[in-house]
């Protein structure tokens, strides 16, 4: 090959090499999307079923037998303590306490003119002018008379008291239920079947279950230093989902465990001005059990599962590399995890891009603006103490 040739091929191979641009140090780094983790308070929510009941609830049954003369109210109506819901005939109670009445006035009559003849037998005994005997009877008389007068004054007041039973009254205030009779029936003193019932509807109880298990988990995180008692404000979810507009109070707790279900009752109380809340209706309370003032909350979609079905979370360390971490989720709040263990104020938790790093790979972090967590929101927490439980 002659020498113009050779030139000519070694200057294409050097224009070619040239024309290479080497490649970028970075170009193996893949860009993930983070959330620096920062701890907060935040409440320890449950979510627990329950039943309403009336605050007060009262049975009307009559005091005195009879009939049933009238009923004076509306069934499903108002009712104030003291309006007479029944009248009972009261005709042979009437005639029983004008009876006693006349007693009780004959008797008021008698112990007047025993009490002239105890005075007078007493000046007659000063001068032998009766027997001391004699002055003893009468004032022994007196004295019998005073308690006849006592005796007969009560039996009218009895009287008095069954005459006033005919007209069977309000025990309390509130709304009254169905009447058991109508006029024209049968009643008895002491009848075990009610004639109707009263229930007071404003405020009302709900009775609410926790399970034992539960509430010893709780006390056991209330006895050391990482988590406060909560506040005893209980919010409540009717049948239809929806959320009821006032808020209530936690009044106690029971001291004892039902043997049959293993859980522990606890009351609520919570007012109810428009009558949304009826005795027996099914509900759920939400209620703030406790507060974690340092709490880590991660973003669902940075926490997976491994092969073993244990909580993972990738968190990029101070050098730029990914680090592997076992966590422990204990429930939810909102869309995000509460994170017991494995993760620290400050972490870099990975949220994005998980599916393309591994452990030890070093990336470039771009921070991600993660949405606020709402405590208040406890359908999911209300899951993860199930799970809990079982």
């Amino acid at each position: 090959m002659n020498r113009p040739v050779i030139a000519l091929l070694a200057s294409a191979m050097v224009l070619a090499a040239c024309g290479k641009s080497p490649a970028p140090p970075g170009a193996s780094t893949t860009e993930v999307g983070i959330v620096t983790l920062h701890a907060q308070a935040v409440p320890l929510q449950q979510e627990l079923a329950g039943r309403t009941t009336a605050a007060l609830s009262a049975d009307v049954r009559p005091q005195v037998g009879g009939i049933i003369k009238s009923r004076k109210f509306t069934e499903g109506a108002r009712v104030q303590s003291g309006d007479v819901l029944y009248e009972i005939d009261p005709a042979s109670y009437q005639a029983t306490a004008d009876q006693a009445r006349a007693a009780w006035t004959s008797a008021k009559a008698a112990v007047e003119a025993a009490r002239l003849k105890s005075e007078r037998y007493k000046e007659l005994l000063t001068i032998q002018g009766v027997s001391k005997q004699d002055a003893e009877d009468a004032r022994v008389a007196y004295e019998q008379a005073l308690a006849n007068v006592e005796q007969t004054r009560a039996a009218y007041e009895s009287a008095r008291i069954n005459l006033d039973y005919t007209k069977v009254r309000a025990p309390i205030s509130g709304r009254i239920g169905t009447s058991s009779v109508t006029a024209g029936a049968l009643v008895t003193a002491g009848q075990t079947t009610a004639l109707a019932t009263i229930r007071a509807l404003d405020p009302m109880y709900v009775d609410l279950t926790q399970s034992s298990a539960s509430l010893l988990r709780l006390r056991r995180a209330l006895a050391g230093s990482a988590v406060q008692a909560g506040s005893t404000t209980a919010k409540l979810k009717l049948e239809d989902g929806t959320d009821y507009v006032h808020a209530g109070t936690l009044q106690f707790s029971e001291v004892a465990v039902d043997e049959a279900t293993g859980s522990v009752t606890l009351r609520a109380q919570f007012p109810n001005p428009e009558g949304t809340l009826l005795p027996g209706m099914y509900v759920r309370a939400v209620l703030d059990q406790a507060v974690d003032p340092k709490a880590i909350l991660a973003p669902q979609q940075g926490i997976t599962r491994d092969p073993k079905g244990n909580a993972t979370a990738m968190v990029v360390d101070a050098q730029g590399q990914v680090e592997v971490r076992q966590v422990t989720a204990e429930r939810a709040v909102g869309d995000k995890w509460l994170v017991t263990q494995g993760l620290a104020d400050g972490d870099r938790l990975i949220v994005e891009g998980t599916s393309k790093v591994r452990s030890g790979a070093r990336v470039k972090t771009v921070e991600v603006t993660a949405p606020p967590a709402n405590p208040s929101d406890t359908t999911v927490a209300k899951g993860a103490a199930t799970t809990q439980e079982r």
